[in-house]
């Protein structure tokens, strides 16, 4: 009678050592999903030396909210001080199903948009890189005629770029919707040799929190 209450515990561990195998060959969510903000990205760009000036673009689909955004960095540096930055942060946004990477015809409660910031930030040896939205954003376009969530709160990206892949993930903080939100840039245009960026009006970066988050976008 011993053999058959063995039985149990022999098959329970083999259970066991099947689901540790699952867990090592099932790979996690987060590296699928920087696996998947990087296959929707146009081709990196090579910019001579430099591994900060140029067009950054992001593209990724927030399962929270079921809404798409493209976010474009356009980076500058300072002409005078190189480890300053200086640019613009563009936020292309739709509401959307997984598969709709790119924004459908407008219709009964679809939403559009493009807002635009001024930004500043610096990138030191090692490149890291900050960029932060300064001053009042700028709704550029309302493509569809439903509205934004009220307000827009200004964006904190901060992260290492790899020079071998012309890339940096980031998390963003925005104190509202984006706390630690990952995201994946890959620089994908350069800008013309000599051309520099010119601020009409220089505006220190906000708190990294906002002191009131409003949940918007």
């Amino acid at each position: 009678m011993g053999t058959p209450r063995q039985r149990p515990s022999r098959w329970i561990a083999l259970a066991a050592l099947a689901a540790g195998a699952l867990t090592v060959l099932v790979p996690s969510r987060a590296p699928a999903t920087i696996a998947e903000q990087r296959a929707r990205l146009p081709p990196p760009a090579e910019c001579g030396d430099d591994v900060v000036q140029g067009v950054w673009k992001s593209h990724k689909f927030d399962e929270r909210y079921g809404e798409w955004v493209i976010f474009t960095l356009e980076v500058h540096r300072l002409s005078d001080q190189p480890t300053r930055l200086r640019g613009l942060i563009t936020n292309h946004s739709w509401n959307g199903t997984p598969d709709q990477e790119e924004p459908p015809p407008c219709g009964p409660g679809q939403r559009e948009w493009v807002v635009e910031t001024d930004a500043v930030g610096s990138v030191d040896p090692a490149g890291r890189i900050r960029f932060s939205g300064v001053g009042d954003w700028r709704l550029r376009q309302q493509v569809c005629p439903g509205n934004m969530w009220g307000g827009y709160n200004l964006d904190n990206f901060d992260g290492t770029i790899d020079a071998s892949l012309n890339e940096f993930q980031t998390q963003n903080n925005d104190g509202g919707r984006d706390v630690n939100q990952p995201y994946v840039f890959r620089r994908v245009s350069c800008f013309p040799e000599g051309s520099e960026f010119h601020p009409q009006i220089v505006t220190e970066p906000p708190p990294f929190y906002p002191e009131k988050g409003c949940g918007c976008f």
